[in-house]
């Protein structure tokens, strides 16, 4: 399997956005949902990555720069054919490294509140999230709920090595 940058004009790459935001539609309303589509994704600020088996796309996740010391994990997504395999593990610890490489102190994130959450957020705490405030340009709403990782910490750093 490879992490490499993704490539906005591959059918698989576009496909699974298209999932993501179709997903994210059916369970949260329009007006509370913050996913990024594929123009967002391609902004300077977003890093965006793809998890691969040799041709088959397994998931996507992308690290955005908020502030100099603080990023945001978004579109973090695993393809439906994949899910449960540790495909978004692999990805997330990717992503923290990459945030660690680029200096980050924070690494927040913003996700939903119902039952289709839960995995995400398990995986979340199972890497050291914490629940927390909004954070950016995010206001609470019942829709959604905020994550929050220090990379200051040294268990964290640790654990990332």
């Amino acid at each position: 399997m490879i992490i490499k940058k993704g490539d906005f004009t591959h059918p698989q790459v576009q496909n699974l956005i298209h999932i993501h935001l179709h997903g994210m539609q059916q369970n949260t309303p329009t007006d509370h949902s913050f996913a990024l589509d594929l123009s967002s994704l391609q902004k300077d600020s977003v890093s965006f990555y793809t998890l691969w088996n040799d041709d088959q796309l397994l998931g996507c996740g992308a690290l955005q720069e908020l502030t100099p010391v603080h990023a945001e994990i978004k579109s973090m997504r695993t393809h439906p054919a994949h899910l449960r395999q540790g495909v978004a593990a692999q990805l997330l610890e990717f992503l923290l490294k990459l945030a660690q490489q680029r200096q980050y102190r924070r690494v927040s994130l913003e996700t939903g509140k119902d039952v289709h959450f839960d995995a995400a957020i398990n995986l979340y705490k199972k890497f050291g999230f914490v629940q927390g405030d909004a954070f950016a340009e995010y206001t609470e709403s019942p829709y959604n709920q905020f994550f929050h990782l220090d990379l200051s910490n040294e268990s964290i750093n640790s654990s990332l090595s």
